[in-house]
């Protein structure tokens, strides 16, 4: 269900002619899977200069600034290799807050049995542009 409505907003966007708007929650959660995907870590965290981060190595309970999110999401990346990554759901919560959801599959480097994680990315838009303010991933 989650899939359907995140193809519904991209499908909506494309039918308008004009692709993806601008500023849009739906881009800024494909800017994400892509710089993941990439395993560019600065695009990942964008323009933010903090993140939650709540993945193996880092403590979720204070934000991080931009240079210590990079080096702990490069490093939770380094032991991966990407097999999928996929937006399952992008909705605004409120106004200039909203989150996305991201399936990833995964194979740690050196074996062959496929992983899966839920990566839920917070973001918060304080001027034209949706910027990532967390980063959880679940199993």
């Amino acid at each position: 269900m989650r899939q359907r409505i995140a193809v519904a907003l991209v499908m909506s966007s494309v039918f308008a002619g004009r692709g993806l708007a601008q500023g849009s929650l739906g881009e800024a959660a494909e800017r994400v899977r892509q710089a993941w995907l990439a395993h560019n870590v600065q695009a990942v965290v964008g323009q933010s200069s903090s993140v939650v981060l709540q993945i193996p190595g880092a403590d979720p309970s204070a934000a991080v600034d931009r240079a210590q999110a990079m080096e702990l999401l490069r490093r939770h990346l380094r032991a991966g290799v990407e097999r999928g990554l996929r937006v399952s759901a992008v909705r605004e919560v409120e106004p200039g807050r909203g989150y996305a959801e991201l399936d990833r599959r995964y194979v740690v480097a050196g074996t062959s049995d496929e992983r899966r994680e839920t990566i839920f990315l917070g973001f918060q838009k304080p001027g034209p542009e949706w910027l990532l303010a967390e980063l959880r991933s679940a199993p």
